[in-house]
């Protein structure tokens, strides 16, 4: 049967045990004694374990140079864990309540050594666990395997497109509605809702800056009622078959100003300009650069006060992150947002933001919509 972007491949037990195998050598190259994973996104990387109930009862993948994966977890939660996709390619091993999970991980874990541990890892769980082992220290995974997740398989890929491409569908869907005289928080319920249409099981934004509230990078969509000749800035995205979207899209209401075109044009400039930089090898701090040294030489420097980019996967954020200080160099697989702005306080702002994918010959972008200024009424 033939796979489309709304029937995407499936993951199977084999690309997570190979997922395994791969953090394990890498941890060991790393110098590290093994990695413990706790409930969170790498969690549902490396395994395909969606805890749906965090709760105080520990839950540890553990992984060790010695023998196959393990995962740990409380007896009541063992048959979601058994039927997790990944489940199959670790050994697990569960215990009860009334016993002392740390004793039970410290049966997992050689006595002595540096574990990578998730950066989801609660202080509790940490802490009792340098207690039950003191002679061990631990590193959070993004500071000791910034790579872990940032290379993504073609399975992963290939979600993220649809994801994207959902995302495209909902900004063509947003600007058939009328603008004017609705509330911001209108558009954004209109954005969530035409992000499940499309496919999207969880959104997790849906940000609408209008006129000086664009000018707020994270502004949360509120009661302000949309004017005509606002600018309206909407960055949205969520998850589709486990894997993020996230784009950014500014238009307006109505025919813009000489300035306001200015800007946009400024802002696009710049996210093109970055995109093109994209290839194999180039430093992440080098998109934002690029990305910077469009907007300061039209001399809006001042008013770009965010990083140029972010990883996407499992999670909407998450590494690498294209920032000044960022020598991590671009690696075919990666996938991470493009997202310069500007933000003129008081009046408004203007982002363009597009998923892109580092290839062997360059970049791909995931988004595909127009970034050009498109009016609405």
């Amino acid at each position: 049967m033939a796979v489309t972007a709304d029937q995407p491949a499936p993951i199977t037990r084999e690309d997570y045990a190979a997922r395994m195998a791969r953090a394990g050598r890498t941890a060991l190259d790393a110098g590290l004694a093994g990695l413990i994973v706790t409930p969170g996104p790498d969690l549902v990387h490396l395994c395909g374990y969606h805890v749906t109930a965090v709760t105080e009862r520990l839950t540890a993948l553990v992984i060790t140079p010695d023998r196959e994966p393990r995962l740990l977890v409380p007896d009541l939660e063992r048959p979601d864990a058994a039927a997790a996709v990944g489940a199959g390619a670790v050994e697990l091993v569960s215990w009860t309540d009334g016993d002392d999970p740390y004793e039970a991980a410290a049966k997992l874990l050689p006595p002595t050594g540096r574990y990578g541990i998730a950066d989801s890892a609660w202080a509790l769980h940490l802490l009792a666990l340098q207690r039950t082992l003191p002679d061990t220290s631990y590193a959070s995974l993004t500071a000791v395997l910034p790579m872990l997740r940032a290379v993504k398989d073609a399975h992963e890929v290939q979600r993220l497109a649809a994801a994207g491409a959902a995302a495209d569908a909902t900004y063509e869907a947003i600007c058939t509605v009328r603008f004017a005289g609705r509330r911001e928080c209108d558009i954004a319920a209109d954005l969530s809702a035409l992000l499940h249409e499309h496919g999207h099981s969880q959104v997790d934004f849906a940000i609408v800056g209008s006129g000086p509230n664009g000018a707020s990078p994270h502004h949360s969509a509120g009661e302000r009622v949309i004017e005509d000749g606002d600018m309206v800035v909407m960055d949205f995205g969520g998850l589709k078959d486990g894997y993020g979207s996230d784009t950014t899209r500014t238009v307006h209401v109505g025919e813009p100003t000489a300035e306001e075109r200015k800007v946009h044009d400024t802002v696009r400039a710049a996210q093109q300009a970055a995109f093109e930089a994209v290839r194999p090898g180039v430093a992440c701090q080098e998109i934002d650069r690029v990305a910077r040294r469009v907007i300061s030489e039209a001399g809006y420097g001042e008013y770009f006060i965010h990083r140029v980019g972010h990883g996407i996967g499992v999670t909407t954020h998450e590494p690498p992150y294209l920032v000044e200080g960022e020598h991590l160099p671009l690696v075919p697989g990666m996938c991470f947002s493009i997202e310069p702005g500007i933000y003129l306080r008081g009046r408004f702002g203007v982002r363009i933001e597009d998923i892109v994918t580092c290839t062997e010959t360059g970049g791909r972008r995931l988004n595909n919509t127009s970034r050009e200024m498109r009016v609405v009424s």
